[in-house]
């Protein structure tokens, strides 16, 4: 058996991590008295409405907008850790990029993250295991817009129905589907291995 894929593409998030974004969020609407299901919905929208999530607006600028919008209190720094900390990295999933890698597949991170993913970065050196890294804050574009799939591959010189994308976000797995890539979606770290063996040969 052949590898029937020449790139995958890997989300943060949920993915390679545990999903600090959402989590950290949640814990700081129960902490200021919200409900953090829907404290997270808010910010999740406002990540991208101030264009933080994209590089046109500095953390400063999300950061007051959401405690404009939604009255938390809390400096940008300890707001921040609430995220950053939650981001706890799987190794069991990256020791399959490093595998898939070995195997001269292009492995690269695609990832709606801001500025925070650098810092992660220089504490893990977690861009070491990947050929490219496309971060949204640097990039300019969010998942959110389905074209990015198409400029992603274009950019790794890969086609869409060769190129393997895992999300943990079915929106997202769903764009990327009407692009034509092969998707997988992320529910556990074992239900991922498994899955894995449907595009790479044995051994």
């Amino acid at each position: 058996m052949q590898n029937s894929i020449r790139a995958a593409l890997f989300d943060f998030g949920g993915v390679l991590a545990e999903e600090g974004f959402r989590e950290g969020l949640q814990a700081i609407g129960r902490k200021n008295g919200l409900d953090p299901d829907q404290f997270f919905a808010a910010v999740d929208s406002l990540i991208y409405e101030t264009g933080y999530l994209t590089g046109t607006a500095q953390e400063n600028a999300f950061w007051n907008t959401v405690r404009n919008r939604t009255g938390i209190s809390g400096d940008d720094a300890s707001l921040k850790r609430e995220i950053l900390s939650r981001f706890v990295m799987r190794p069991e999933v990256l020791s399959r990029v490093d595998l898939l890698r070995s195997r001269g597949i292009i492995v690269a991170m695609l990832s709606d993250q801001t500025n925070w993913l650098d810092e992660i970065d220089r504490q893990t050196a977690l861009f070491g295991h990947f050929d490219r890294v496309f971060n949204s804050y640097h990039f300019h574009q969010s998942k959110r817009d389905a074209t990015v799939f198409t400029n992603v591959c274009a950019e790794l010189g890969v086609k869409t129905a060769e190129t393997l994308f895992i999300d943990d976000n079915l929106k997202h797995i769903e764009r990327a589907q009407s692009r034509g890539l092969l998707t997988l979606h992320f529910v556990s770290v074992d239900d991922f291995v498994r899955q894995l063996t449907k595009f790479i040969s044995p051994g």
